[in-house]
């Protein structure tokens, strides 16, 4: 019988596979297929404060390796999510992340705040990938001494895990990880998506409404791996969660290797409904050819070249 649970500070998923914000809503639509609960977690779509529109249309562009998206935070506020979603989640048997995103360091504090009494939410994601406000209007993740400031002033109001979503879009992420972790972040989720864009040739237009979008898919994989390498390499004692690339169970596996201790699936579930789901059974499958009898024995088990 293979171990295919893990521990993420002081959160204990039932296997490594979550699904990734933005990619899953809450797990109704996946629910029509399978049950969510089989998985080890889910990460909602990024709840703000007060409603968003999101940013203007073509949101969404396929390119010859994936996509692009500049969806721009759309969602209902915390408010209706309170309302609207936590019923449904309440029902799920598996760890549930929410993630949560602000235009300044007060915003994230209330939602914690509002959030953090409710016992269907089981940990917190922080996307730091949004844009603040009082920096104008550079994201939060971009500067390690800003998302060390934001972690502090958040991390006193809730005894839940806190993960930090890293952007790629950095001189060192490195840097930015130490500076969560730090600052008391339980876990660092690596990557958020590329900055990106698409032209159409006919009309010399940008496809995307907003010009530049985050670009993910299969051509992120090499760039996430690196990432999560880096993390790991630098911060061995801190979990990883790998985000990035993933298209067939194969690609968590690696994943993992690089130093993941669970992954994160977002927009291969497109193509590939059912992928989550066939992730878990992959790294099972996986262990018992390789002779583990725990999943978490992949992590970091890169075999680097002798100098």
């Amino acid at each position: 019988m293979i171990d295919l649970s893990v521990k993420i500070g002081s959160l204990c998923l039932k296997n490594p596979v979550i699904t990734a914000s933005g990619c899953y809503g809450v797990g109704r639509e996946y629910g029509e297929l399978y049950d969510p609960s089989k998985l080890g977690g889910i990460v909602t779509k990024t709840i703000t404060l007060r409603p968003r529109e999101g940013n203007s249309p073509p949101r969404i562009c396929e390119t010859a390796a994936g996509m692009l998206n500049s969806i721009g935070l759309a969602n209902s506020g915390v408010g209706a999510f309170i309302r609207d979603d936590i019923p449904f989640l309440r029902k799920l048997e598996c760890a549930r992340i929410v993630s949560i995103a602000g235009e300044g360091l007060d915003e994230f504090a209330e939602l914690i705040r509002r959030l953090d009494p409710l016992g269907e939410i089981d940990g917190f994601e922080i996307n730091v990938s949004c844009p603040n406000v009082e920096r104008g209007g550079l994201a939060f993740g971009t500067d390690p001494d800003v998302v060390g400031k934001l972690v502090d002033s958040i991390r006193p109001l809730t005894q839940k895990p806190l993960w930090v979503k890293l952007t790629p879009n950095v001189t060192d992420i490195v840097k930015i990880g130490k500076a969560a972790v730090d600052s008391g972040a339980d876990a660092l989720c690596a990557i958020n998506t590329l900055l990106g864009m698409a032209i159409d040739i006919d009309t010399k237009k940008p496809m995307i409404g907003n010009v530049v979008a985050g670009l993910s898919g299969p051509a992120i994989l090499p760039v996430a791996l690196m990432k999560v390498f880096q993390l790991h390499t630098a911060l061995p004692e801190t979990p990883i969660v790998g985000i990035g690339g993933i298209g067939y169970p194969k690609d968590a596996i690696t994943h993992m290797i690089a130093g993941a201790c669970a992954v994160q699936i977002g927009s291969g579930q497109f193509p590939y409904p059912m992928l989550p789901l066939d992730t878990v059974a992959g790294i099972e499958t996986y262990c018992v050819i390789k002779g583990l009898s725990k999943a978490q024995e992949i992590t970091g088990s890169l075999i680097l070249p002798v100098k």
